[in-house]
């Protein structure tokens, strides 16, 4: 009888996605077990392939959290040791802040695990210090706190969707630095020095994919060299991850409303990465809010001086 040709550990914080996770590699083919007693694990791995499954083995992922009967998070990791030595395992951990799994649970009205007579945020306290040892020993880290369901989903399938997917999935994301720096962000690029058409009022009410508003900011005497460079920096730097096996590269441009300088930096580098042979999904985060969001600080920008308001 044959193993399954992957195991995934999938674990990590409550309320961080890990229900998402597991039906997303259903989706995808995989045998997905959620909450197995860990003393039954050895008994999975050598039962029989499920009626109806494919001859080859599937690959398999096995939801494991701190309801888990038996959980131990040091005694977890001797185990996989064990197993290493007959096939290759991994282990995938989902974090998020702790003020948006908070959030989350009081959202849906549900109870922390871990504190079912207490403040959810003390069981979120707990089980991040429980579930330690496993998040120092993952070979993937997911933060899902700026995720949705459905953009965890599209992280899921560009990680694990299969062994055809030899290049590193590349985002190209723009920004607003009032609303935060992307927490999942490898490369972030400041594009604040550039000239804003914020100040322009014909311009304001555009955006970067707009032709008058880029010519405006392409008119600024730094922007060819400085978008030169950042083209030849991800040139050189891509590859490297890719030898290095970094999977997932997000680079992130961010100006101060995330409207303008950023959108347009991010679409035009991603236009430059094309024609170099890259294959970058453009996503814009803020692109979609109230313009009035986010309003300007002084002309030059300043120090990213902002007023957000609520």
């Amino acid at each position: 009888m044959s193993r399954p040709s992957r195991i995934l550990l999938v674990t990590g914080l409550s309320g961080a996605g890990r229900t998402t996770v597991l039906k997303t590699l259903e989706d995808l083919g995989w045998e997905a077990v959620d909450n197995l007693p860990l003393s039954l694990l050895d008994r999975l791995l050598s039962s029989p392939t499920p009626q109806g499954a494919p001859d080859d083995e599937r690959p398999l992922a096995i939801g494991i959290d701190s309801r888990t009967r038996g959980f131990d998070a040091e005694g977890i990791l001797r185990r996989v040791a064990r197993l290493r030595e007959e096939q290759p395992v991994e282990i995938l951990f989902l974090d998020a802040a702790n003020a948006v799994l908070a959030q989350r649970f009081s959202a849906t009205r549900r109870r922390h695990p871990l504190a079912i007579d207490r403040p959810a945020e003390t069981g979120i306290a707990s089980e991040r210090d429980i579930l330690g040892p496993l998040r120092d020993a993952a070979e993937h880290l997911i933060d899902t706190s700026e995720l949705t369901s459905n953009a965890l989903q599209q992280e899921i399938r560009a990680r694990f969707g299969g062994a055809e997917a030899v290049e590193p999935t590349l985002i190209v994301s723009s920004f607003s630095y009032a609303r935060g720096l992307p927490r999942d962000a490898d490369l972030v690029l400041d594009m604040r020095f550039l000239r804003n058409p914020h100040w322009d009022e014909a311009l304001r009410p555009g955006t970067g994919l707009d032709a008058d508003v880029s010519a405006y900011i392409a008119a600024d005497p730094a922007y060819g060299p400085a978008l030169d460079q950042i083209e030849s920096l991800l040139e050189l730097l891509l590859p490297r991850y890719e030898r290095e096996g970094k999977s997932y590269i997000t680079i992130a441009f961010g100006c101060t409303g995330g409207r303008h300088r950023s959108v347009h930096a991010a679409e035009t580098i991603a236009k430059r990465l094309r024609a170099a042979g890259f294959s970058p999904t453009i996503a814009h985060r803020d692109l979609a809010q109230e313009q009035s969001g986010a309003q300007e600080g002084k002309p030059d920008d300043g120090p990213a001086i902002v007023t957000v308001s609520k």
